[in-house]
């Protein structure tokens, strides 16, 4: 969506107004709450004063915050955190989106996670969030042919953080990457918007041949925990995929695949079709009655 285009943000958790607002107006309103909240916690934490303010309270936008976190978080003996905050805020600043995203990320996790109590534990401690926002840099810096350094930062990003994705895969935004430990995304991967992704999913090839070889997964997707998709295939729109399955061939949109391999829920021909965006609602386990007789 283009900078300025006048919008509903998606309400916060017992929030019954919407806002209309663009781009930065939004960004500009929840750098105002994470400042907020890192007062008050600063209050009633004094241990985690000075922490906050380093990371928080003494930056003047979300940008600045997040670069100089980032760069704290990846920083080495030899890539310097100095280095590390010049480049994230400079493309961050060249690139007006990446902040964008960045607020969508934070909403989407504040939203559709109940352990999330507020926009700077987000920001602060979620490592999928930290891993997604530098990997958005890194793929910048690829489609820049600035790949030597994308790699170095991707191979940063998966040491620090656990989290490997390649800087040529391309991830949309309002993404939740929830745990995020063990999450692999290969390099002709992508991510559509408003997607949940859980800990150890893999989208991976079949094999070593190149090309065009990873899986594409359209908006509003949620792909439970452990679950492998391989190949050049599509996740439709809306789709949902259990966990622990194994993925080798297409998802029609609004259907869910479970199992190993996975099958589709109501069968091949005629599958059952939900209504609701699993990649926001969440909902892991509606399907099982229809899936399996299966009773502990």
């Amino acid at each position: 969506m283009p900078a300025g285009e006048l919008r509903f943000s998606s309400p916060l958790p017992n929030d019954s107004t919407y806002m209309v607002v663009d781009d930065d107006d939004e960004a500009a309103w929840l750098w105002t709450q994470i400042k907020a909240e890192a007062r008050r916690d600063a209050e009633s934490e004094p241990a985690l004063a000075s922490y906050l303010y380093s990371t928080i309270l003494s930056h003047s936008s979300l940008e600045r915050s997040l670069a100089f976190h980032l760069g704290n978080k990846l920083c080495s003996s030899t890539l310097l955190s100095t280095l590390l905050y010049d480049l994230f805020l400079n493309t961050f600043a060249s690139d007006r989106s990446l902040c964008a995203a960045a607020v969508a990320d934070l909403r989407a996790a504040r939203v559709r996670d109940p352990a999330c109590v507020s926009f700077a534990h987000c920001l602060l401690n979620y490592k999928g969030f930290l891993a997604c926002q530098a990997h958005r840099v890194a793929h910048k810096l690829w489609t820049q042919a600035r790949r030597p350094l994308a790699l170095a930062l991707h191979s940063r990003i998966s040491d620090v953080f656990a989290v490997d994705i390649h800087p040529a895969a391309k991830i949309g935004k309002g993404v939740l990457f929830d745990h995020a430990t063990g999450v692999v995304i290969g390099e002709t991967a992508v991510v559509g918007n408003n997607v949940s992704i859980l800990h150890h999913v893999t989208l991976g090839g079949t094999g070593k041949a190149c090309g065009d070889r990873h899986p594409k997964i359209g908006d509003g997707v949620l792909i439970g925990a452990g679950a492998t998709i391989l190949g050049n295939v599509n996740i439709g729109e809306g789709a949902k995929i259990g966990a622990g399955s194994v993925v080798l061939i297409d998802v029609p949109p609004r259907t869910t695949a479970v199992g190993n391999p996975a099958r589709l829920v109501g069968g091949k021909e005629k599958p059952s079709k939900h209504e609701e965006c699993p990649g926001e609602s969440m909902d892991h386990t509606s399907f099982i009655s229809d899936w399996s007789d299966y009773i502990i």
